[in-house]
């Protein structure tokens, strides 16, 4: 028979807490770098120096863990970048310029992923996210609509001229822009430009991206 004596204390409040988002920033940082299905339950404890069944306990399983990481860096993403197309707004009166309503959609994702962001991995894990999702977040990227919904309203209201069916065209080519906008594959174009086109700058990087984009809602 145990003696209750010896039995470690049960974890505060504070200390399940703590715990929980260990497991939380390890199996982000482990996924985002090796891949949903190359790291397991037991990778994740070990990175994160917790009990084996910590995962399970706090999160319920292992897609529930990759769900939550998912939902959560994804909403810290979206209210980043409704709060800068509020900002716009609140500066124009209501009626953000084309360029203005770009920038609050591209600005955030791109500094996320500048290689000294510390939501670096944040922004890693996202991207994996599109590839190599889950069921459950898959059915999010297909479904879940609403940030970019302020977006296209907030086009059409830049630009009543233009049919919606291509302000909503339009909008697609820019959300191409950002998925394959990436640090990672800067490398690629590097070769391909001889060099010329190496761009470490995020604030360069976002005025090349506007000045395009930008040109894409002027015709």
């Amino acid at each position: 028979m145990t003696d209750p004596l010896t039995q470690d204390p049960p974890e505060t409040e504070e200390a399940q807490a703590a715990t929980k988002q260990a497991v939380f920033n390890a199996a982000e940082r482990l996924f985002a770098l090796h891949g949903f299905q190359n790291v397991s339950v037991r990778d994740i404890t070990a990175e994160a120096g917790v009990n084996l069944a910590s995962v399970n306990y706090h999160f319920g399983s292992k897609d529930a863990l990759l769900f939550e990481i998912f939902r959560r860096r994804t909403s810290e993403l979206n209210r980043e970048r409704a709060r800068m197309l509020h900002e716009a707004g609140a500066r124009h009166g209501g009626k953000p310029p084309v360029r203005d309503i770009l920038e609050a959609y591209f600005a955030p994702p791109l500094r996320w992923g500048s290689p000294d962001h510390d939501r670096r991995i944040s922004v890693q894990f996202i991207i994996r996210a599109r590839s190599e999702g889950n069921a459950e977040m898959r059915e999010v990227l297909r479904n879940d609509v609403s940030h970019l919904e302020r977006f296209a309203n907030a086009l059409m209201a830049a630009r009543p001229d233009l049919p919606k069916e291509d302000v909503y065209w339009r909008l697609h080519f820019v959300l191409g822009m950002v998925h394959n906008n990436r640090f990672a594959e800067f490398d690629r174009l590097h070769h391909l430009s001889g060099g010329i086109t190496r761009e470490g700058d995020v604030d360069a990087l976002l005025k090349r991206m506007l000045d395009f984009a930008e040109a894409g809602f002027s015709a």
